[in-house]
């Protein structure tokens, strides 16, 4: 479970890194060039996360309640993808285009409305996204190799020999449960820093 053969892990499934990378971007891009047409299906969600928002400002302790609800949300959806990767890399897919359009969604919205940019990326996102997002990306990364092996081992159930399944899915379960724990550890730090320093950051 060593940080260093979790590195090698993602190495090994740099291809799934990227395509993970390049769905999140094009789902940024969908959210800013579509702002219009998709405002009637992001907006209820996020009027939902400003509702929970403004619960949770009013708790004894809003940094403690920010951090848990952060953290059990962020780490439950992340072990979720990779997990519900095996339906064939469908709802990786899903998650990192609609997360990456509600991003690319509440800059342009922002943008429109004369906010700050500067302010909003560097105080409102940068602090803890520059942990958070890497960590969804890789939890996505999984769900698709995850995905990707179910259906190549399909393909190879016709094989009379047993060297001829080269799915290796002991290797990948091991690599998983490292990411699992690393995620999750990553994920803990980025809602600390959210619940902390982007709270009171966003507030000056």
């Amino acid at each position: 479970m060593s940080f260093r053969r979790f590195i090698q892990d993602l190495v090994l499934y740099r291809k799934m890194m990227l395509i993970s990378l390049g769905l999140f971007v094009a789902g940024i891009i969908m959210g800013n060039v579509l702002t219009s047409f998709l405002s009637a299906l992001l907006e209820p969600q996020i009027e939902a996360l400003q509702e929970v928002s403004g619960n949770l400002s009013q708790s004894a302790s809003p940094e403690l309640s920010f951090f848990i609800f952060i953290f059990l949300n962020n780490a439950v959806k992340s072990l979720l993808v990779i997990g519900l990767g095996a339906l064939f890399g469908f709802m990786p897919i899903v998650f990192l285009v609609m997360n990456g359009m509600v991003l690319g969604y509440l800059v342009q919205a922002a943008s429109s409305q004369g906010a700050d940019m500067f302010d909003l990326i560097v105080k409102g996102l940068l602090p803890h996204g520059i942990i958070e997002i890497p960590a969804i990306l890789i939890a996505a990364a999984y769900g698709l190799q995850f995905g990707y092996l179910v259906m190549k081992s399909l393909g190879k159930l016709g094989a009379r020999e047993r060297h001829e399944r080269s799915v290796k899915w002991g290797e990948y379960f091991r690599s998983a449960g490292r990411a699992a724990i690393w995620i999750t550890v990553a994920l803990f730090v980025a809602a600390i820093i959210e619940s902390t320093i982007t709270f009171h950051l966003v507030q000056t």
